[in-house]
């Protein structure tokens, strides 16, 4: 059997000087005895694997609601490309791929039902009761919501995936991490995740609009990371079929990844970092695309967003999400005792309209519409 000791060896001879070791880390919040034959990172990704939170991403959007096709990316296979991705970019650059991938696993856990469309719902209507945001939510569930083990509350992860949770950012995301060295800019693993996130969903994204049809190869014509792709396949543009479609995505995540391992190693060098809390001291992350590379990326994350996140058939399904948790939000705090049973008794320690954030947060696209059914519905059975 190789024990953990061994695993905790291995890291030492194969990560570069500021990968983060297991062995290193700050610990649990809670008492926990270390399995055998993993390591503490190990442990955790495992740990986020199984929990309940995990799998209802398989239901929850993306862009695309999940009935509106079985080929469309919803929250779960999201997370799988952002750990893969993730993972890979660790390995090139000598970081901890373990709590890359648990980091990576865990960082959309809190998103509700219906996407951002309904993270900025559930904010709305929390907004005088200490808002909503889908990283404090996640967190939340890893050291609360998330009900395992007799002996403490969640899942009693590392301090360094929690602060790899709490630290993440993208365009879209901004954290706050006030609890968590706010002095100190994520570890390499951390970033390397936040990197992972953007470039998942622009990729897939791309993909997605692709095959759905809201995106054309020719309203893509103009943009210079397009004529890229299809310059490195020999594509003439014309006729796009699965197969070409496939290609052009794959060099598109090949292009991205390698060019942010090259100018991340060109970061580091400059940096003259020899350890994890070097890169943490660091004014800048380190981890990032050339600007040259960025220069060509954004104006296809702003093509996708103007034509893809804002197309009318996505904002029209937007709108519909709002209203069914809005109206679903309203009618339990309105009537608590139609809440279940276990989210009844929480409502002392929670508050009202926290346990019902939590209650929505909690239901994938399905079954908040089912819920709504119920509620409204008054020919639906209870």
């Amino acid at each position: 059997m190789i024990t953990r000791e061994q695993l905790e060896a291995q890291e030492e001879q194969l990560l570069a000087p500021w990968g983060a070791r297991s062995r290193d880390s700050q610990g649990r919040q809670y008492p926990d005895d270390e399995p055998q034959y993993r390591t503490r990172f190990q442990r955790d990704r495992d740990r986020i694997i199984h929990t309940t939170a995990f799998r209802r991403l398989e239901y929850k959007t993306q862009v695309f609601i999940n009935f509106e096709g079985d080929y469309f990316r919803t929250r779960l296979t999201h997370t799988l490309e952002v750990a893969q991705i993730g993972r890979t970019i660790a390995r090139a650059l000598g970081g901890n791929e373990d709590l890359v991938e648990a980091i990576c696993l865990a960082h959309d856990l809190g998103h509700a039902a219906f996407g951002h469309s309904g993270e900025h719902t559930l904010n709305e209507l929390m907004k005088d009761h200490g808002g909503f945001d889908h990283n404090r939510q996640s967190l939340r569930i890893v050291t609360e919501l998330e009900q395992r083990y007799p002996d403490f509350p969640g899942l009693n992860l590392t301090w360094e995936v929690r602060e790899g949770m709490v630290k993440h950012e993208t365009e879209y995301d901004v954290s706050d991490a006030s609890q968590y060295d706010p002095e100190l800019r994520g570890n390499l693993e951390a970033q390397i995740a936040n990197v992972a996130d953007e470039l998942a969903y622009t990729t897939h994204d791309l993909d997605d609009g692709l095959r759905s049809g809201l995106v054309t190869p020719a309203g893509l014509a103009g943009l210079e990371m397009w004529k890229l792709m299809l310059d490195s396949i020999g594509w003439d543009g014309q006729d796009l079929n699965d197969l070409t479609r496939h290609r052009l995505i794959r060099r598109l995540v090949g292009l991205l990844v390698s060019d942010v391992v090259a100018a991340t190693q060109a970061r580091i060098d400059a940096s003259r970092a020899q350890s994890a809390r070097d890169i943490q001291k660091l004014e800048h992350n380190v981890i990032g695309y050339s600007e040259a590379m960025h220069a060509r990326n954004k104006p296809l994350k702003d093509f996708l967003y103007k034509n893809m996140y804002r197309h009318p058939r996505v904002v029209r399904m937007a709108v519909k999400a709002r209203n069914v948790l809005t109206e679903i939000f309203q009618a339990y705090v309105k009537e608590p005792s139609m809440l279940p049973y276990e989210y009844q008794a929480y409502v002392e320690t929670r508050g009202l309209q926290r346990t019902v954030c939590d209650y929505l947060a909690g239901m994938t696209d399905r079954y908040a519409v089912q819920e709504y059914e119920k509620l409204f519905n008054p020919q639906s059975l209870p």
